[in-house]
């Protein structure tokens, strides 16, 4: 049996721990694990992105802000002189159905599913110990990396950058050494985080009528693009935020000593 045929086979004995007999789930948990894994061999960090909203949309697809600060923090990774592959994690599928299924997690701080992404965590950090990993979370993404270090038991080489984390998650939230939170862009108050109810009404209630509106002028806007939270918007442009997160990064893992870089 070669290295490789032997991991898969502890991944498959780890997706049958967790989801029994179902056959659908475990195999999406061991094609996402192994190739997590893959990428992370060959790699000194392995960067995981947790998209906001529902959790299911692709990079190319994301807001453009959302975007810039999954390429922010590569750069920066890079720069230090380190190699880093980066996935995203889909903690939902698309669709309805799915949706639901996101909510209830949601209302229960992602609890199931932030066991299965710490358990796939677990898994590759305790096969390839020199590897860091960084979480990047956005909004619900950000909220969910944040239940899912909760369930790795003080692991230090997991690390986790959340920005913007909903109002309704701040109490369930806990902030250690390993984890940056950014609760503002630096440049105005985040109305999402401050619970500015009036505002954040009017934002939602208002976007099926821009949404409408592009439609009748012939823009395939997506509807989440129609939802502008004013504050709710970490551009890696953004002074601050670059600032805290480029500071983050060269705290915790300093330059990569056998490289010459500079940032």
């Amino acid at each position: 049996m070669t290295e490789n045929s032997f991991i898969e086979e502890e991944v498959y004995q780890l997706a049958k721990k967790l989801f029994g007999n179902d056959t659908t789930k475990s195999t999406g948990f061991t094609s996402r694990l192994m190739d997590m894994y893959n990428r992370a061999e060959k790699s000194n960090f392995l960067l995981i992105h947790n998209p906001g909203g529902w959790g299911s949309t692709r990079i190319e697809n994301l807001l453009q802000w959302e975007r810039s600060i999954v390429e922010g923090v590569d750069r920066t990774i890079r720069k230090l002189g380190y190699s880093g592959s980066l996935v995203q994690y889909f903690r939902s599928a698309t669709g309805f159905k799915a949706v639901i299924n996101d909510i209830r997690e949601q209302t229960h701080f992602f609890a199931n599913k932030a066991r299965v992404m710490a358990a796939e965590l677990r898994f590759i950090t305790e096969r390839l110990t020199n590897l860091k990993i960084v979480m990047i979370g956005v909004s619900q993404g950000a909220a969910f990396s944040n239940a899912v270090l909760q369930e790795m038991d003080g692991q230090e080489s997991i690390f986790s950058i959340e920005l913007g984390t909903p109002f309704f998650y701040k109490s369930r939230r806990v902030i250690s050494e390993r984890t940056l939170t950014l609760d503002s862009n630096g440049l105005m108050p985040d109305s999402l985080m401050e619970w500015n109810v009036p505002v954040i009404l009017r934002t939602y209630l208002g976007a099926p009528f821009r949404w409408a509106k592009y439609k009748l002028q012939g823009k395939n806007i997506k509807f989440t693009y129609c939802i502008n939270v004013p504050g709710h918007d970490y551009n890696w442009d953004y002074p601050e935020v670059q600032r805290q997160v480029e500071e983050f990064l060269q705290e915790k893992f300093g330059r990569n000593s056998d490289v010459e870089v500079a940032l």
